[in-house]
């Protein structure tokens, strides 16, 4: 029969849950917001190029917009990626990696939508 949790191994393993790796963070959230990005890029910018122009333009497009926020999102990964392994776990880093993370967000959710708009003015 396997032996009962003491609770001092039970505090030791909420502790090493509590430290957040900020590098691991950043890159998670450049990868999801990369997902994010394409996805809104397929479903609102090509489709509303596909109404104004029947050509391949879309999909060119497409591929070069992709393109074209890889080298903001290394960035944004590339300044965490570069700390220390105490620096990834201070506490004190909240503040900034919040503030990296919402610009990373606003980028990948509010650039397609703009661009769609931007689109749609030149096209109609």
């Amino acid at each position: 029969m396997p032996k009962a949790l003491h609770d001092g191994d039970i505090v030791a393993g909420d502790a090493a849950k509590a430290d957040r790796d900020w590098r691991k963070a950043m890159s998670d959230n450049v990868a999801m917001a990369l997902l994010v990005y394409t996805a809104l890029q397929i479903f609102v910018t090509v489709n509303a190029l596909k109404q104004g122009v029947s050509s391949t333009l879309p999909y060119f497009a497409l591929i070069i917009l992709v393109a074209g926020i890889i080298p903001a999102c290394r960035w944004f990964e590339k300044r965490w990626r570069d700390l220390s392994d105490t620096q990834a776990a201070d506490p004190e880093l909240k503040s900034a990696f919040r503030r990296d993370q919402l610009m990373l967000w606003g980028l990948a959710i509010l650039l397609p939508l703009l661009l769609t708009g931007f689109f749609k003015a030149i096209f109609a």
